[in-house]
């Protein structure tokens, strides 16, 4: 009997480890290996191109939707996605559906070695269904590329929700204070990447990030280029530099670099929320505290444009209301709040 080749691409070495022990010891499968990421897939697989692929969806680099696309339109193979994003219904299961995956598993968020011990039989019995599919007459459809590059993304993973989500701040006169209120009522469990722009002299930064980060359950620091976005950490941008939001397949990170001023500032909260509407979509929130003039407040508009919820701080309750005045005189705004209860919309999104 002819064995199916099985190739896994998933970031977490658990499911590595737990898949690649599953297919090993079964007898109808030849494990051919795994890989973090597709970037790294496709170099192993070349050699020995698989019968059935096991994809994960948020991955570094390129993210499993971009892949699936890039298969199916160039080197069609059955795939089984199994992901934490794909519930039923959901716009990436149906995203995934519609670009040629055979066959979806939805991984649980928590104890997910014990899943996939349990949920051996399924996986097995999808890949093999998977590994019978006729996929000659596959056609992808009008709108995925041809040839999609390893380092092309789409942009459909940033407007599906993510595991990941973003959120974006940005402050100026008064901000010391207001962050201080917001970020030490934040656990650390339960708080989602945080960006920050504090408008502050440099130097100036590291030491308010140090301050924050020893009254704080959450963790917070400045931010330096190429630093991970990631739960229970808030990024300072620092004084004198800009810092954009970057997306690597599912993954966020922090770009930190010079340029020209931007409203008058450097960093500049419109820098930020602007790349934060471009890279994270949907997938962030946006808040705008107490501060001079009216940075942030195209930014924030951009975000709202893009599917971001959006805060202002209210009037009452900030040093000065420049800011969020602008923001929300401009449409960008979903929802005015008290500074006491910013917090609320951050922990457990």
């Amino acid at each position: 009997m002819k064995k199916i080749k099985v190739f896994v691409i998933d970031d977490s070495a658990v499911v590595r480890q737990v898949l690649g022990d599953a297919f090993s010891k079964d007898e109808q499968f030849q494990f051919l290996g795994s890989a973090q990421d597709p970037i790294f897939a496709l170099d192993k697989m070349n050699s020995n191109w698989p019968d059935v692929i096991v994809l994960d969806i948020e991955m570094p680099r390129m993210d499993g939707i971009t892949f699936l696309k890039k298969i199916m339109a160039e080197r069609p193979t059955p795939i089984v996605i199994c992901s934490t994003l794909t519930e039923e219904g959901s716009d990436t299961a149906l995203l995934a559906l519609q670009h040629g995956a055979m066959e979806i598993i939805t991984k649980p968020k928590i104890g997910l070695k014990d899943f996939l011990q349990e949920a051996h039989t399924q996986l097995m019995d999808a890949v093999i269904a998977a590994s019978q599919t006729n996929l000659t007459r596959w056609k992808a459809p009008s709108e995925t590329p041809a040839q999609i590059t390893k380092q092309k993304l789409t942009g459909d993973i940033s407007q599906i929700q993510a595991t990941e989500k973003i959120v974006a701040i940005g402050t100026s006169t008064g901000g010391t204070i207001a962050l201080e209120t917001i970020l030490t009522k934040l656990a650390k469990e339960k708080t989602p990447g945080i960006v920050i722009v504090q408008h502050m002299p440099e130097k100036f930064t590291e030491a308010f990030a140090r301050r924050l980060n020893q009254i704080c359950d959450i963790e917070v620091r400045e931010a330096k280029d190429g630093d991970r976005v990631s739960r229970g950490l808030a990024l300072i941008a620092p004084g004198n530099y800009h810092m954009q939001l970057k997306r690597s397949g599912a993954q966020y990170y922090v770009e930190v670099k010079e340029g020209p001023l931007v409203n008058r500032h450097r960093p500049s909260v419109d820098v930020l929320f602007r790349s934060v509407a471009k890279s994270a979509g949907k997938n962030a929130r946006g808040i705008i505290l107490t501060g001079m003039g009216d940075d942030g407040a195209n930014g924030i508009l951009e975000m709202h444009e893009a599917g971001a919820n959006t805060y202002a701080q209210s009037e009452e309750s900030c040093v000065v209301f420049g800011m969020p005045k602008e923001a929300i005189k401009r449409g960008g705004i979903d929802q005015i709040l008290n500074l006491t209860d910013v917090h609320s919309v951050i922990s457990g999104y």
